[in-house]
Formats: structure tokens, C-alpha cells, sequence
């Protein structure tokens, strides 16, 4: 059985350790991967860390050595043989004081089942510290059925049930108690439920909530494609192989990667890059290059994010965001030796004035910094960069009105600066006609960013319409997975945002709306027959017309701050929720203390689930969210039953 209060047992342990140092023996503080075995003396089910049959993982420890001695060796064992370090890649080094971390890198095992991982570190006066964990290789089921040639995972990032039911209410109606139309999401025949907590909190962000679905495992928050370690360096943590690096190594398959966010934002680093620093903008996309396009086999990266692309002299343009530094914000990448040799991956290197669009260029990679661009394709290309915007893409809702009307440009917006950017569902049908020249097929992540993003702003236009932007995405692979039944297709999302729940409807139209009394504004809230079905128009487009119609949705939010609202669309773009509609809103108090435009939060709350195509019949009831991975690979490595 877990232990419920597990602060006060490790307190209770440090204390003692603290007391007994003076004749105690090392200790081993931390042992990757993690486990209950370690943590709690527990070897039950359900284990923390799995693993494919050769998936690639390091082992690390961190050892508290005796006052003023050293750890001279360090061994790590699997069901009690000795594991030997490829290529010499194992590393023991001083992480400050008397602790010492130990690593081996890019172990594998082949055979399924549970595996007691256990290390033995040796001090400079032959006391010996041991500590004991466990891990679990994964079965693969052959079945007679076909495998998945291609995954699509399409994330939208922060989506729960709440936004998918109000992105249906606004873009396909509802009369008479039913949906006039479903959701392209609602089409798709499998539905599950999934759990979200992250390795160190029961609420994730999206770092570890992506890192799941690209690893089969757990991370902190704000880290990806690694397990946590004790050291301050960004690119040393122990590493987990990634989906896209895993299949591109032992099937040959394409890597694709679409966001409407900066490229080296959370969710699409989390399926190519290796770093407890989710904010290290310029080595994240060094990275993509330096290590995705060579190991993961990565074929597509779309989305914002280009000032990271800009050497910071100027000598390719204004704009970079490129730092000269590995340690601050942002910052560039070197790996240590042991990685570079465990992993085969080049050190990297402190590069301000690299111009990575050149680089990608010379590497084979088509480049589009708009939709002309994208449009110019001819059809022949095999590898596809698309920066959009210096930063994340402005959202649908500015997007479009910048489309009808290109005077209208929503302030904090930087469609002026931008004009030309593709919506979600153009960047993925490009995304698809590159990666499906693969005869091997492809993994390919698209995000849908900006419903998380205008949640935490608690701007509800916005993330309405960006939900359905990416359900308009979604369409795109269904329909191409219809043309190729070999597909698998999985939405979901990476966790909740912001606590959205739908609370009811206006009772009046949008003209005596605006003209009601700030302070009567929580009067026309209609509950329950009051709230009647809010009709919205669709445009040509397959957007709506506006979202201030008579009679509207009103949300409410949980997990938010203070807030002056009006219920009405704000002209402007990315302005925080205290500083908008002052004069014009009354106060909604919240719970949380957050400030700026990241107001409301993250939520513990489950997430849904849809799938479709080969494999997934596996994708139902109430589970993890690292079992989804496990579930995408059956299907390509197994097949489907």
C-alpha cells in the first residue's frame, strides 16, 4: 500500500541521515528511473516507469557521501548482473558538497517483465551505499491483424470536455435538446478517459503532459524527454528515448511536428528534445536539428518561434531571441561527453549567431515563412520548416478577421507584422503531403496551442475559436485516414485549462448587453431554461460571423483569478484579465493569485480521449496517460487485433 503523507516520511528520513551523518554510511538519495520500490519500499503494482523492448533509458543515482569523502565507484545491476556502459558512456561527477551523481547511458532490455534495478556506490573508505528500484519492460502482443503505419497524435493543449462542448455549441448549434451537427472529433468511433498527474505534482504542465505520450513515462514539470536529477545543468538529466526517435531507429518512420505555438514551446519539444529546462528557446531548436532530424528522423516542423532561427547579429534580419549561454532563459545546448557517447549526438555548442533557417535549408528542408510559401509547394518536397510568427501564432479568432478584412488588426496582435499566417488545418494538410512520400510511414504531433493559451487569459472568444480551429485540423486526418486505413488517429489533450465550465446563457441580446449597467452585468446569466440553445451564423469560411451574438454561451471559469468581464469579445489580443474591461466589466473574484495574461490554471482534472483507424479499439474506459503510449505502439510494433 502507497503511503499517503510521503513529505513527512522523507523529512523524517533526511533528519535522520542529518543527525547520523557523522557515522553513517553514503546514502543513495535518488534512483532513475523513478519507482515505488525506491520511494516508498513498495514493489507493487502500478509500476512508475515502462519501457518498450529496447527502448532506450539512462540509469542515474545521486549518492550523499560522508563529510569530506568521495565516491570512488558506482555499479549499476538488473535482476543482478552488472550492466556495462556502451561505448565507455558512464559518467560519476561531484554535483556540489559532498553529493555525487552516476550515470549510464542508453541502457536497454529486450525482455518483457518487472527488473529490480539496484546500485552500488562505493565510498573513499570502502563503505558501500546501496539503494533498490524496479522498472518494467513492456509486452509487445504480435497479432495477426495489420500494424499502424501512421500515428497522428493531435493535442489540443488544455482542452477538456468543456471546451470540446462549447466549440460544438458555437460552430454546429443545438435545438430541440440535441447537437445540430458533430464535431469532426465526434465522429471518430473510440472514447476514453484519460489521467493526467505529472511524475512531481497531481497537476501536470505541458511539458510533462506531452512527454508522456512521447515516452511512455513520467517527468516533473517543465521537463521533457527526461527523469529528474539534482544537478542546475539544463542538458545532463537522464534520458528516455522518444516515440518518433524509437520508430524512426527501428522502422524507418518520419517525424512530423505542428503547432500553432513557438516551436520551442512545451508540447512540441517534448516529442524530439531532451532537457529539464522546457524554456531553453534557442537550444531546444538547435536541438530539432542537431539530434531530431538525424535520430527521430524528423521530417516536418511547423508553427511560430522563428526569432530563435535569427543568428543575433542581425546579418539574416531583425529579431533573434538567440542567447549566448547555455546556463540563463533561453538558452543554447551542450551535453556532457557521456551523453554525447551514449546517445550518439553531437556536444552542441554556444552558438548566438548561428542561422538556423540556412542550416534547416542546407539540410534538405523546403522553408515557408507563410502561407504563400506553403502554397508554393510543388508537391515534390520530403522535409518542410514553416515559421510563421517570431513567437506563437496569432490565434483563429485574429487570424480570420485579419482574412475578411485585412484592416483589422486586433491590438497586441502581430498580424501587422505577420499578415500571412496559415491556420491550423492548412499546416496540416501540407504536413501530410510531405510525410506520407514515407513508404515506412510517420509519427506526426499537432497541436492545437492557443485553447490552453487563451484559457489561462480566460479569453473565451479566442479559445473557442481556436478549438475549433483544431477540430478543423482534425477533419483534415480523418479524412486522410480514410484514404489510408493504416492510420491511427488520437485526440486528446495534454491536460485541463482553466476550469472551464459552461454555465448557462445571455438572457438578453448583444445591443441591451452593452448597454447594461456594469453592475448588472451577473443579472442576465440565464440557468437551465433560461439559457435556451445560443444560435450562432457560420461564415463561408467555416468560422462564425461573430461571437457576440444575442442571446450568447456564457462560461464560467474554476481554476482562475480575478477577472472583469462583460461577456462581449475583446478587441485585444494577450491583455491580461485584470487589465481588461476595467471600465466596462464587473469583478469576477477568483481563488488562484495569478497575474498577466497566465491567469487561470492548469486543473487535475481527467481529459478526454477519441480515436480512430488501426488500433483503436484500445483506447477505451478510464486510464494513465502514459498507457496511451504504450497503447499507439501496440499498434505499431503488434498490430492490432
Amino acid at each position: 500500500m502507497k503511503l499517503q503523507n510521503s513529505g513527512k516520511l522523507i523529512a523524517a528520513i533526511t533528519g535522520l541521515f542529518a543527525l547520523g551523518n557523522a557515522f553513517a554510511a553514503p546514502t543513495v538519495t535518488r534512483l532513475n528511473p523513478p519507482s515505488a520500490l525506491f520511494t516508498y519500499a513498495d514493489a507493487t503494482p502500478p509500476y512508475i516507469s515502462r519501457f518498450l523492448p529496447a527502448q532506450r533509458f539512462d540509469l542515474q543515482a545521486t549518492i550523499q557521501a560522508d563529510a569530506g569523502k568521495t565516491i570512488t565507484s558506482v555499479v549499476f545491476k538488473v535482476n543482478g548482473t552488472p550492466v556495462t556502459a556502451a561505448g565507455g558512456a558512464s559518467a560519476i561527477t561531484s554535483i556540489g558538497g559532498d553529493k555525487f551523481s552516476a550515470t549510464i547511458r542508453g541502457y536497454s532490455n529486450s525482455t518483457a517483465g518487472v527488473k529490480t534495478l539496484v546500485v552500488e556506490a562505493t565510498q573513499s573508505d570502502s563503505l558501500v551505499a546501496t539503494g533498490t528500484g524496479n522498472f518494467e519492460i513492456a509486452s509487445i502482443t504480435l497479432n495477426a491483424g495489420r500494424k499502424a503505419k501512421n500515428i497522428i497524435w493531435l493535442i489540443g493543449d488544455g482542452t477538456g470536455i468543456a471546451h470540446r462542448t462549447a466549440a460544438r455549441i458555437v460552430s454546429k448549434g443545438a435545438s430541440l435538446g440535441k447537437s445540430n451537427e458533430p464535431l469532426a472529433i465526434d465522429t471518430l468511433p473510440v472514447t476514453g478517459i484519460v489521467v493526467t498527474h505529472s511524475l512531481n505534482s497531481i497537476v501536470t504542465d505541458s511539458a510533462p503532459g506531452a512527454h508522456c505520450y512521447s515516452t511512455g513515462n513520467k517527468a516533473n514539470n517543465g521537463q521533457e524527454g527526461v527523469f529528474p536529477d539534482d544537478t542546475t545543468d539544463k542538458w545532463d538529466n537522464p534520458r528516455i528515448e522518444h516515440m518518433g526517435s524509437y520508430l524512426a531507429r527501428t522502422q524507418g518512420k518520419w517525424l512530423g511536428i505542428v503547432s500553432t505555438a513557438d516551436v520551442e514551446d512545451a508540447t512540441p519539444a517534448a516529442f524530439a528534445v531532451s532537457t529539464q529546462d522546457r524554456g531553453a528557446g534557442t537550444g531546444i531548436c538547435d536541438m530539432y536539428l542537431d539530434e531530431a532530424v538525424a535520430n527521430h528522423n524528423l521530417h516536418v516542423l511547423m508553427g511560430g518561434g522563428r526569432k530563435w532561427f535569427l543568428p543575433l547579429d542581425g546579418s539574416a534580419g531583425a529579431g533573434s531571441g538567440r542567447v549566448n549561454s547555455s546556463t540563463s532563459s533561453g538558452g543554447d545546448y551542450v551535453v556532457p561527453s557521456d551523453v554525447q557517447a551514449g546517445w550518439s549526438v553531437p556536444a552542441g555548442a554556444v552558438d548566438p549567431n548561428r542561422n538556423l533557417i540556412a542550416d534547416f535549408q542546407t539540410a534538405g528542408f523546403y522553408y515557408a515563412p507563410d502561407l504563400a510559401g506553403l502554397n508554393a509547394m510543388t508537391g515534390s518536397e520530403t522535409k518542410l520548416l514553416g515559421l510563421f510568427n517570431s513567437g506563437h501564432m496569432d490565434v483563429s479568432y485574429d487570424k480570420i478577421a485579419h482574412r475578411r478584412n485585412a484592416a483589422t488588426i486586433a491590438p497586441g496582435s502581430l498580424i501587422a507584422t505577420y499578415p500571412d499566417q496559415p491556420l491550423l488545418e492548412e499546416m496540416t494538410d501540407k504536413a501530410l503531403t510531405v510525410l506520407s512520400k514515407n513508404a515506412n510511414g510517420f509519427v506526426m504531433m499537432i497541436e492545437g496551442a492557443s485553447i490552453d493559451k487563451q484559457a489561462h487569459n480566460m479569453d473565451t472568444e479566442r479559445w473557442v475559436h481556436d478549438a475549433i480551429e483544431f477540430d478543423k485540423a482534425v477533419a483534415k486526418c480523418i479524412a486522410f485516414q480514410a484514404a489510408n486505413p493504416d492510420t491511427l488517429i488520437i485526440v486528446t489533450a495534454d491536460h485541463e485549462c482553466a476550469g472551464i465550465a459552461i454555465s448557462g446563457g445571455s438572457t438578453v441580446t448583444d445591443a441591451a448587453l452593452q448597454s447594461t449597467a456594469v453592475g448588472s452585468l451577473k443579472g442576465i446569466v440565464g440557468t437551465y431554461d433560461n439559457a435556451k440553445f445560443p444560435a450562432y451564423t457560420i461564415a463561408g469560411d467555416g468560422y462564425p460571423t461573430t461571437m457576440d451574438v444575442d442571446y450568447r454561451m456564457i462560461i464560467g471559469y474554476a481554476g482562475n483569478s480575478d477577472r472583469y468581464e462583460t461577456w462581449r469579445s475583446s478587441p485585444s489580443y494577450n491583455v491580461s484579465p485584470q487589465a481588461r474591461n476595467t471600465t466596462t466589466g464587473y469583478l469576477v473574484t477568483g481563488q488562484q493569485p495569478g497575474t498577466g495574461v497566465q491567469s487561470a490554471v492548469h486543473t487535475a482534472s481527467d481529459i478526454p480521449l477519441s480515436a480512430g483507424g488501426r488500433g483503436a479499439a484500445a483506447f477505451t474506459g478510464v486510464f494513465d496517460n502514459t498507457d496511451a503510449f504504450f497503447k499507439a505502439m501496440q499498434a505499431a510494433i503488434g498490430g492490432s487485433k
